[in-house]
């Protein structure tokens, strides 16, 4: 069974150890080991991806013995294995100002296109809460008059929720490293309105009006903390307009119709298990 072992906290001598000696003690292999130091901020963070041994103890076990490292250290740490969940996976859905992607996903939920749980809904703004309503799912509301969000609060729903995947749908903040140290490994899911790597940052439809393209897309990739989207896209898909075409119609288009689409199929590759992340690269599950 595969297992991610994340843990970040305060940066120190030796924390590390006891978290290798205790897995490889207890027969798993490793597949991937990351260890970043942040010096500036004295943050330490660390990702360890193991086979754990199916005639060891349970998962449920690990993550206690991780707790308690992790009282020991000072550090937050998660063990996460998509295999351990019977059931379909949980989704946290993070929204900001545009519905039309929260209510694909959820849409392609209730048809059965994608076979998971949405178990929260989460924004820095009230738009999308009335979305969550319709269809019955918790909101939450992160963000001040600002939108400035509550980072610590969104990890806190993230757990409370048990959430499998984090699902950014046009959530228009950056999170933090932190954040996406503590659910790193492929569980961090976000739509880019642009074709990457050519048209990153938050205005790709103008960027790319701006250089007479005919063609636009959208992206599906995981997010790796402190790395661009270059290597870990899941999925991406382009429409093409006539020349002449206003900025605002092909905006419309993008957002309306294609964005949302691009978003059910790049997130059914990954609940389907079709791909996952590998060392910072998306790589097709074998069968």
């Amino acid at each position: 069974m595969e297992v991610i072992l994340t843990a970040v906290g305060p940066d120190n001598r030796g924390l590390a150890d006891p978290l290798v000696h205790h897995v490889t003690g207890a027969g798993a292999n490793i597949h991937e080991i990351q260890m970043y130091d942040h010096g500036v901020e004295k943050l330490f963070a660390m990702l360890l991806r193991i086979e754990w041994p199916e005639s060891g103890e349970s998962v449920a076990e690990l993550r206690k013995r991780m707790k308690q490292i992790g009282q020991e250290t000072g550090l937050s740490i998660r063990t996460w294995s998509r295999e351990e969940r019977k059931g379909p996976p949980r989704l946290a859905i993070c929204t900001t100002y545009r519905s039309e992607p929260p209510l694909a996903i959820l849409r392609a939920i209730r048809d059965g296109l994608l076979k998971a749980t949405p178990a929260v809904m989460i924004g820095n703004r009230p738009a999308c809460r009335g979305l969550a309503e319709q269809f019955d799912v918790d909101w939450h509301d992160i963000g001040n008059h600002r939108g400035e969000p509550d980072n610590d609060r969104m990890v806190a729903l993230f757990d409370e929720y048990d959430v499998d995947y984090v699902i950014l749908a046009r959530y228009m903040r950056v999170l933090p490293p932190g954040t996406c140290w503590r659910f790193a490994g492929g569980r961090i899911i976000n739509l880019h309105h642009g074709l990457l790597p050519p048209f990153p940052g938050f205005r790709p439809y103008e960027d790319a009006f701006s250089h007479n393209m005919l063609t636009y897309g959208a992206t599906v990739h995981f997010i790796v903390p402190e790395l661009d989207a270059g290597n870990q896209i899941i999925h991406q898909s382009t429409f093409t307009v006539f020349p002449g075409t206003p900025l605002e119609q092909i905006k419309r288009q993008g957002e309306t119709d294609h964005e949302p689409q691009c978003l059910v199929e790049g997130l059914r590759r990954v609940i389907d298990r079709e791909v996952m992340l590998n060392f910072h690269r998306v790589v097709r599950v074998s069968d």
